[in-house]
C-alpha cells in the first residue's frame, strides 16, 4: 500500500508538471505566428480540425529528426518539433507528423501513460519493499526469491508500458491520417526519419531514456525495448488506411509558401 501512495505521488506530480519538465529537458523554445508562421500557421490548422484548442508551439534545436506532445489534457497541451525534423521533411510530412502528435493529445495519452507509470511504478517499488521488508520467521521471503521479484517486476512492468504505448501510436497514426487527411505523408515520413532518429544522439534522450517514449519515432534504443510498434508495421497501417475511405483535403496544401516560413533557425 505504501508503495502504491508512493508511486501515485510521484507520478501526480510528474503528471502536473509533464510539460515543464519535458519541455525544459529539451531546451524547446516557444514560437508564434511571429517567429515561425507558416508552422505555427500549420499547427492552428490541424488543432481546428481536430477540434482541439490551440497548443503551444515549440521548436527543438536538435539534428535528431523527432517531435512529440506533452501537458496533462488538451487544454494544456504542447506539441514540439525538432529542427532536425523539419529540414528533412516537406510540408506534407510535417504537417502529418504534428497531425500524429496532435492525435496523441486528442486522444489524452498523456492521462493513460501516467496511469500506466503509477502502476508500474508500484510493481517496482513492491518488489523492493518485499526484498528489505519479507516476512518474518518461517514465513519469511527466501533471498533469492526477494531478488529474483526484485529484478522480474520491473521488467514486467516495463512490458506492460510498452504494450499500452505501442497502441497508442497506432492510434495516434490513424489520428494523423484522419486529421490531416493524408496517411500517405505520414508513411514517408516515418521512411525518412527512422534510421536518422536512431543514428543521430538526442541529448535529452541519453540523460533520460524514458524521454524516448514521447518520441514519434524511437531514439537509439532497441526494438525489443521500444515503445513504439516496428516502423514498418506502421508504414503498412498507414498504407492500407490510404484506400479505406475519403479523407479530408490536405492540411499543408493551406499553408504552402516560401521553405523558410518553417526555417527554425528564425528565433522570436
Amino acid at each position: 500500500m505504501i508503495a502504491l501512495v508512493a508511486a501515485a505521488g510521484m507520478n501526480l506530480f510528474t503528471f502536473w508538471n509533464a510539460d515543464k519538465i519535458v519541455l525544459r529537458m529539451h531546451n524547446a523554445r516557444e514560437v508564434d505566428a511571429r517567429s515561425a508562421p507558416q508552422f505555427y500557421g500549420m499547427i492552428a490548422d490541424l488543432s481546428q480540425r481536430a477540434g482541439l484548442p490551440m497548443p503551444r508551439v515549440y521548436i527543438v534545436d536538435s539534428a535528431n529528426p523527432n517531435a512529440f506532445a506533452t501537458g496533462r489534457n488538451p487544454e494544456n497541451a504542447a506539441v514540439a518539433a525538432t529542427t532536425g525534423l523539419l529540414d528533412m521533411l516537406n510540408q506534407d510530412e510535417v504537417a502529418a507528423v504534428m497531425a500524429h502528435e496532435l492525435g496523441h493529445v486528442r486522444n489524452r495519452d498523456t492521462l493513460i501513460m501516467t496511469m500506466v507509470a503509477t502502476i508500474a511504478g508500484a510493481i517496482s517499488m513492491i518488489a523492493n519493499f518485499g526484498l528489505f521488508f519479507g516476512g518474518r520467521g518461517n514465513d519469511r521471503v527466501s533471498p533469492f526469491a526477494a531478488i529474483a521479484a526484485m529484478l522480474m517486476a520491473p521488467f514486467a512492468a516495463m512490458i506492460v508500458q510498452m504494450a499500452i504505448s505501442r497502441t497508442r501510436e497506432y492510434g495516434a497514426d490513424r489520428a494523423s491520417a484522419e486529421i490531416s487527411g493524408d496517411p500517405r505523408a505520414l508513411a514517408s515520413a516515418l521512411s525518412k526519419i527512422a534510421g536518422p532518429a536512431r543514428a543521430i544522439p538526442s541529448h535529452a534522450a541519453q540523460g533520460n531514456p524514458a524521454a524516448a517514449q514521447l518520441y514519434i519515432v524511437p531514439t537509439g534504443i532497441s526494438d525489443l525495448f521500444s515503445t513504439h510498434p516496428a516502423t514498418e508495421k506502421r508504414i503498412a497501417a498507414l498504407m492500407a488506411l490510404e484506400g479505406s475511405g475519403p479523407t479530408p483535403d490536405r492540411v499543408a496544401a493551406t499553408t504552402r509558401g516560401s521553405r523558410s516560413a518553417l526555417d527554425p533557425n528564425r528565433r522570436g
